[in-house]
């Protein structure tokens, strides 16, 4: 999945394409690109009077050269970096952000410079870097212990289109755990736009997992919810369950395989900023799981050109 720099040809055949009828799903798949570009396209470059093929072309090239080489560190550029800092965005997806919008931007190298200088003066914007810091500890092999689901369907029975992230839809889901396991977090996460879904949940009981991923994804039922991949914990025992209310084909992974659900994985690192190890989830209510969804939706993702998971996401859905 990646935009792609369209011709002026290209262009009178969306507009000739578009004039006809035809989604954007089908304008994509007779030019030969991919969805989100044939929606970007639309968006950015459709005038008062319609998307006209050399007026959209016109557009395209004035923004190309109007985008100016990085630029120093100007008071305004200052302060909007620091509003996206104070979101958590790191420099890179910053400087990324910036220069995709195709006006002034900075490197991700002075932002470093700027939140050093910054930090030397007595500030705290370096507070706002994410940091890691923490060792994985290695997980290995041996039975799993955690008993059998029923009628589980592995992930080797999963079509393997699906590797190629080229749809929303595909989900991978897990908890995070609270302090004590008193409390968690459903996570589901979209494998192609990143788009995460979180909910609290007061135990790991299957019967609250269920209904916490039914409300989730009830939404997005058909337009863009097809398959769910999940570990072997016994909380998902309800997947036949949520497989009818949805109509998605459910899919466990191999025991001790988190690679497997790579996309679940980070995603669970990136809530644990929000939430870190030794958190008592009583605390957590519905609001904070929405500002964690809000920050985590709208920060740009180099993986998507920087572009944000919700733009992706809403990208694809429109042209569905």
């Amino acid at each position: 999945m990646s935009y792609t720099q369209l011709t002026e040809g290209q262009r009178y055949q969306i507009y000739s394409l578009k004039g006809i009828g035809l989604t954007q799903a089908e304008i994509a798949r007779q030019v030969s690109v991919d969805p989100s570009t044939i929606s970007r396209e639309l968006k950015r470059n459709t005038g008062q009077r319609g998307y006209r093929p050399k007026q959209a072309n016109d557009m395209a090239i004035k923004r190309r050269l109007e985008a100016s080489k990085a630029i120093r560190m100007t008071e305004e550029m200052q302060a909007r970096v620091t509003e996206y800092l104070n979101q958590e965005w790191s420099p890179e997806q910053i400087s990324g952000y910036l220069r995709s919008e195709g006006g002034a931007w900075v490197s991700h190298e002075t932002i470093y410079q700027f939140v050093l200088d910054d930090k030397k003066n007595g500030g705290t914007r370096y507070q706002q870097l994410r940091h890691s810091g923490k060792k994985r500890k290695k997980r290995y092999g041996g039975s799993d212990r955690r008993g059998e689901i029923t009628d589980r369907v592995s992930i080797d029975k999963r079509p393997k289109s699906i590797e190629k992230r080229d749809r929303i839809g595909d989900w991978e889901i897990d908890l995070v755990i609270g302090k004590g396991h008193k409390g968690a977090i459903v996570t589901i996460v979209d494998r192609l736009s990143l788009m995460t879904l979180i909910a609290k949940v007061d135990s790991k009981h299957a019967e609250l997992v269920t209904k916490a991923t039914t409300r989730l994804l009830k939404r997005y039922k058909r337009r863009a919810a097809h398959t769910i991949t999940a570990d072997n914990g016994k909380e998902f025992s309800g997947h036949q369950e949520i497989s009818r209310a949805l109509g998605v084909d459910f899919y466990f992974a191999h025991p001790y395989s988190s690679w497997e659900r790579g996309t679940n994985e980070n995603t669970n690192g990136l809530i644990r900023q929000y939430l870190p190890k030794g958190t008592e989830f009583r605390s957590v209510n519905d609001e904070k799981c929405q500002f964690i969804m809000d920050r985590l939706n709208n920060r740009p993702r180099k993986c998507l050109g920087y572009r944000t998971p919700k733009q992706v996401f809403e990208e694809f859905l429109e042209a569905a």
